[in-house]
């Protein structure tokens, strides 16, 4: 349905939850490991098959990993940042005026954030310093609370969909944690793979499903009220899952995309343990390979069903149905 180029390499990709079309795109210079960043928004204006145009650009002095949209504010969205901080961001304001704040208390690299879907006013930052941090813009620009119980690095935190208080968190120490933000400690403590857990996401039908992707090339889904074992576990990589999105439209489907470079479709009711007999990899319900490097940022429209989205370190972004070839556009 669209592309679009990047300066730099892409890293996170996020779909408005306001305006059908818009899509925010981070991305880091070489490879963020050194170097400048850039926060993206873009459009896709002209209907299906339209290109993607750059509406607003912010830059920022070191690599962008992640990104969200407010969920009262159309207009506002944050970036997680390598030099520890988070910025924010208004694509309604001059660009003087960006970004509107710089939070850092962070001590290392910021590498997820996510912004309340229920009670809309606070969002979670992830970092490198093994904790997550809880805030809101409507205070003083401080944290409200500062949750440390990883022992690694945390790579994802992500609300509930359905409770305001709850989130989970993916970790290098290997674990999913289940935290209630009204309490200083985590409620539930999943060893969820044996390698570092890069990624997770919640069922957005199912308030007790979580999906976690790790370095092992694996998804699984658990249910928190059962943790002994995964509901489902699905082999479909050949490298390290990045990141994983549960549909917003269908309850059983998730997408992945990894360092295969490769996009995927599944679905985890009729798929868990497929093609896995003997280290085989299963076989997807979709699959795109139209990325030529790391494929690490990935969405699916709350706005418009069937659409996802995905950038990578080819400098490229595409947002298309799933029922096409984003490589043929």
């Amino acid at each position: 349905m669209g592309r679009f180029k990047t300066q730099h390499n892409g890293y996170s990709l996020a779909f408005s939850p306001f305006v059908e079309g818009r899509v925010a795109v981070t991305t880091s210079q070489n490879f963020g490991i050194i170097g400048n960043g850039v926060q993206y928004v873009l459009e896709q204006r002209g209907g299906p098959g339209a290109p993607l145009v750059e509406v607003a650009r912010f830059d920022a002095a070191d690599g962008l990993y992640d990104c969200c949209w407010s969920e009262e504010n159309e207009s506002v969205l944050v970036s997680a940042s390598g030099d520890g901080s988070v910025k924010v961001w208004d694509v309604a304001a001059p660009p003087q005026a960006n970004p509107l704040r710089s939070l850092e208390e962070h001590t290392h690299e910021v590498y997820a954030v996510h912004w309340n879907q229920v009670r809309k006013d606070c969002f979670l930052s992830a970092s490198w310093d093994d904790t997550v941090k809880l805030w809101s813009l409507a205070g003083p620009p401080a944290s409200l609370r500062t949750f440390a119980e990883h022992s690694y690095c945390v790579y994802a935190a992500v609300w509930s969909p359905q409770h305001a208080d709850i989130f989970a968190t993916a970790s290098g120490d290997c674990t999913l944690k289940v935290f209630d933000a009204r309490t200083q400690f985590s409620t539930l403590t999943i060893p969820a793979h044996e390698y570092e857990i890069l990624c997770c996401d919640w069922n957005k039908y199912n308030d007790c499903v979580v999906a976690t992707g790790s370095v092992d090339k694996t998804v699984k889904l658990w249910d928190i009220r059962s943790p002994r074992r995964e509901l489902a576990c699905i082999a479909g990589h050949q490298y390290a899952v990045r990141r994983v999105r549960c549909d917003p439209w269908n309850e059983s489907i998730v997408y992945t995309c990894s360092y295969d470079m490769t996009v995927a479709m599944w679905d985890y009711k009729t798929q868990s343990m497929g093609g896995t007999v003997g280290g085989g990899i299963a076989a997807p319900l979709r699959r795109w390979g139209h990325h030529s490097e790391f494929a690490v940022g990935l969405d699916a429209s709350v706005l418009a069903e069937g659409v996802v989205g995905s950038c990578g370190w080819d400098e490229q972004v595409a947002v298309w149905h799933r029922d096409t070839d984003p490589a043929m556009m």
